[in-house]
């Protein structure tokens, strides 16, 4: 009963309904990353559009890049280092996500940062600035630009 001919064939493309359904998106969802260069499709004689199956790759890395916050432009970036239309290999996908190790070292640093001074913040009740380690006596992390200087890891210069 398993012999190949009798092994339903998975067909290689998808209609946008099941490329939908599949990832895990509205077909909205999908018109709106092809119209942004994300993703492709193609229509068939009947005007249907099509995807390649390869395609569920590139929306599930787009939905998890979002989930980080990262802008759509970047993963476009990043995704036009990943060749189409063929078998993409361990080694490319390597290299498109080279881009992003920087940054995602960065923001998990942050996030450690947030999670170890935010705690003491909102639970310790302690009402000093003196003991706050948030604290910025005199706005001097201003110099450094706009918003939440030390959880982008900025430090207060002492002895001025």
């Amino acid at each position: 009963m398993s012999s190949p001919e009798k092994r339903r064939a998975i067909p290689n493309d998808l209609s946008v309904g099941e490329m939908a359904r599949r990832a895990g998106v509205a077909v909205s969802t999908l018109h709106y990353y092809e119209a942004e260069g994300l993703i492709e499709s193609w229509r068939t004689p009947a005007n249907h559009r099509r995807y390649d199956r390869r395609e569920l790759r590139r929306v599930a890395v787009i939905r998890v890049a979002q989930t980080l916050g990262i802008p759509l432009a970047e993963v476009k970036t990043v995704l036009a280092r990943v060749p189409r239309g063929g078998a993409v290999r361990k080694s490319d996908w390597t290299a498109a996500s080279a881009l992003w190790r920087a940054e995602i070292d960065e923001r998990m640093a942050m996030l450690e940062r947030l999670r170890g001074q935010l705690d003491h913040c909102i639970g310790c009740g302690c009402l000093s600035l003196e003991s706050c380690p948030l604290y910025n006596s005199g706005d001097a992390l201003a110099k450094n630009g706009p918003g939440p200087r030390r959880w982008h890891g900025d430090a207060v210069e002492t002895g001025s």
